[in-house]
């Protein structure tokens, strides 16, 4: 009779061990398919638009310095100008003209009267593959260098796969440009994806406002 009760305790104990354990993989179960279910709630999720997490952190590339033939990003030049002219190659017959005209940069400079109604950054990509977005953004810096949160305003272009040309208008906002420094952040991203996004945020160039403006060269007012 005592080894049969040893035995029932012994079973006993037994159950009584594996019964946190069994409740315990149940547990560990139930959190992997929560966690699985939030991961895909949050792939459905589109992106948000976000400030650049840049600032104070890392430096993005500047296209205010380019050397000749040494493509930047996407772009194989891009300048910054008050104007523009369309040019057009033809087919050797007048009339005949291509479907990709050439944007011929005029007036360019980084320093701007505050009268100026536009400012255009002017660019040339290599052939694309699929059609994109081209984006910019413009912020005023304060004093203290830093730059004002919200941009004073924005532009979008699409550009099939065909184009290789194409230019951003930074418009002022108000009867006139407010002198100071300013930086605009160029974007690339694919067609039909929010384009001021941090991931698609690929540099920046600055600009300025001021009652005078230096005298630039024939050379330098134009440039193909």
């Amino acid at each position: 009779m005592m080894f049969l009760s040893t035995i029932n305790s012994m079973a006993q104990d037994v159950s009584a061990t594996r019964l946190p354990r069994g409740w315990f993989a149940v547990g560990v179960v139930c959190v992997a398919l929560l966690h699985e279910q939030v991961g895909i709630a949050k792939d459905l999720l589109p992106p948000k638009a976000q400030e650049s997490t840049e600032i104070g952190s890392t430096q993005s590339p500047s296209f205010d310095y380019q050397e000749k033939d040494i493509p930047q990003s996407l772009f194989t030049w891009i300048k910054m100008a008050k104007g523009f002219e369309v040019e057009w190659d033809t087919f050797g017959r007048k009339g005949w003209y291509t479907q990709d005209p050439r944007l011929k940069p005029i007036g360019l400079g980084s320093t701007f009267t505050p009268e100026i109604p536009a400012i255009y950054i002017v660019f040339e990509v290599a052939p694309l593959e699929d059609p994109a977005q081209f984006a910019v953004q413009w912020h005023l810096e304060k004093l203290s260098g830093q730059l004002n949160e919200k941009p004073l305003g924005k532009d979008v272009l699409e550009v099939s796969g065909h184009e290789r040309y194409g230019y951003l208008e930074l418009k002022r906002s108000g009867e006139k440009w407010p002198v100071g420094n300013y930086l605009a952040k160029i974007y690339i991203a694919p067609l039909g994806q929010q384009p001021f996004h941090a991931v698609n945020h690929v540099g920046v160039m600055r600009f300025t406002i001021a009652d005078t403006v230096p005298t630039w060269s024939p050379e330098q007012k134009s440039v193909r």
